[in-house]
C-alpha cells in the first residue's frame, strides 16, 4: 500500500543530499544574525550585572584565582574534545577515522554556524558538509549530524532528573514546579525521540511524519519530497540499529563527557570566584537552565534564557547573588561566546577541503 501523500510540484529543482544547503546563506545575512545575537548577549550580560550592587561585582572580580579560570578554560576544551570522541565514534561504526582532534573542531564550528543559520538544523547541516568533506560517505555523514545531539539530550535530560531530585528531596521546590519541569522534560524526550515509535510502528510513524512535512511545506508554499523523507527516516532507523550490541557505549560516552566537562567548567569559575557550588546544586543549575533553553529554541544557544535561568536558581539555591552573577556571566564567556568565534574562524579552514562523492569514497 502507498503511505505517501501527493508530491507537491518540483520542476526545475535540483535534488540535494539529505543536510547539503543549496543555497548558501549569504555573507551579508549571517553577519546581520551574528551582530543581534551579540548585541542580545551584549543586553543581557549588562542586565545581570544591575541586579547587584556594581561595587561587590568588581570585587569578587579582583579577587577571582585566575589559574583556576585557566583550568576552566581548558575543561571546555575537553568538553569539546568529548564532543569529537563521540563524533569519531559514530564514524568507526562505518568504517571510516576520524580524528578527535578534528572532531572537535567540527562540532566547534557546527555549533556557531547553527547559532547564525538555522540553529540545531543549520548545525545539523554543517557537521553533515564537514564529515562529508573529511571523506566519509553521505550516509555516515547524515548519522554524525543529527545522532551526537540527541546523546547530548540524552545526558541534558540526565542531569536535569538528578537536579531536580536533588531540589525534591531537600523540599526546596514547589509541587508546581515539580509538574512544569516534569513537563519540560517529557517535552524533550517526545521531541528528541518521538520518531523512534517507527521502529515499533513504522507505517504509522512515517505516515504521521510524512503528513505533517507535506503540510508544512503547502503553508510554506515550498517544493516536498516525500522519497526524501522515507530516505531521511530509514537513514535515522538504519543509524539507531546500528548501536544495538554495546556499539552505543562508546557515542554515549563522547556525549556525556561533552556535558560533565561544560559542568566541570562552571563548577571551577565558581571556584575560581571563591564558593564551592555543592554537587546537588550544581545539577540543578545547570541541568535546569539547559533543560528551559531546549524547550525555548528560537533563542540561538540559549542565549539570555540560560544566563536569566542560571543566575536567578544558583541565588534561589544560597549561592551569594554576586558569585551567581559573575560565574555565570564568566562561564557562558568561556562555553558560549569564546567557543563560538573560535568556531567561526574554524569554520574556513574546514570548508576549503572538497567533499567527497559517494564514488571518490576509498572502499574499506
Amino acid at each position: 500500500m502507498d503511505i505517501t501523500l501527493p508530491r507537491l510540484r518540483t520542476t526545475g529543482r535540483k535534488n540535494v543530499a539529505d543536510f547539503e544547503i543549496e543555497k548558501p546563506q549569504s555573507k551579508k545575512k549571517t553577519w546581520r544574525v551574528l551582530i543581534i545575537l551579540v548585541l542580545l548577549g551584549l543586553a543581557v550580560n549588562l542586565v545581570l550585572p544591575r541586579m547587584m550592587d556594581i561595587r561587590q561585582a568588581l570585587e569578587v572580580i579582583r579577587e577571582m584565582t585566575w589559574w583556576v579560570v585557566a583550568l576552566a578554560v581548558l575543561a571546555e576544551g575537553l568538553a569539546y574534545l568529548g564532543y569529537g570522541y563521540c563524533l569519531r565514534a559514530l564514524l568507526d561504526l562505518n568504517n571510516h577515522r576520524l580524528s578527535i582532534f578534528e572532531g572537535a573542531m567540527i562540532s566547534m564550528a557546527s555549533f556557531s554556524i547553527g547559532l547564525v543559520a538555522g540553529g540545531w538544523i543549520g548545525s545539523a547541516a554543517a557537521t553533515f558538509r564537514f564529515v562529508n568533506k573529511s571523506g566519509a560517505s553521505k550516509s555516515s555523514s547524515t548519522i554524525a549530524g543529527i545522532l551526537p545531539s540527541m546523546l547530548v539530550n540524552a545526558a541534558i535530560i540526565l542531569v536535569s532528573v538528578v537536579g531536580i531530585a536533588f531540589l525534591a528531596f531537600t523540599d526546596r521546590i514547589t509541587q508546581g514546579q515539580l509538574l512544569q519541569y516534569g513537563l519540560f522534560l517529557l517535552f524533550l524526550i517526545i521531541f528528541t525521540y518521538g520518531y523512534l515509535l517507527a521502529l515499533v510502528f513504522p507505517t504509522g510513524t512515517y505516515k504521521l511524519v510524512n503528513w505533517a512535512l507535506w503540510n508544512w511545506a503547502r503553508f510554506r508554499k515550498k517544493p516536498y519530497d516525500p522519497a526524501k523523507t522515507k530516505q531521511n527516516v530509514n537513514t535515522m532507523l538504519k543509524a539507531w540499529k546500528s548501536l544495538r550490541k554495546g556499539s552505543w557505549l562508546r557515542p554515549l560516552l563522547g556525549a556525556f563527557a561533552y556535558i560533565l566537562f561544560d559542568m566541570t567548567c562552571l563548577y571551577l569559575v565558581f571556584l575560581a570566584a571563591g564558593y564551592q557550588v555543592h554537587l546537588g546544586v550544581l545539577f540543578a543549575g545547570y541541568g535546569i537552565p539547559f533543560l528551559i533553553a531546549k524547550i525555548a529554541f528560537i533563542l540561538p544557544g540559549g542565549v539570555g534564557v540560560i544566563e536569566a535561568t542560571m543566575a536567578a536558581l544558583f541565588s534561589s539555591l544560597g549561592v551569594p547573588k554576586e558569585i551567581s552573577i559573575v560565574a555565570v556571566i564568566g562561564f557562558r564567556l568561556i562555553s558560549f561566546w569564546l567557543t563560538t568565534f573560535i568556531g567561526l574562524a574554524l569554520s574556513p579552514f574546514l570548508n576549503r577541503k572538497k567533499a567527497l562523492e559517494p564514488e571518490e569514497i576509498p572502499a574499506n
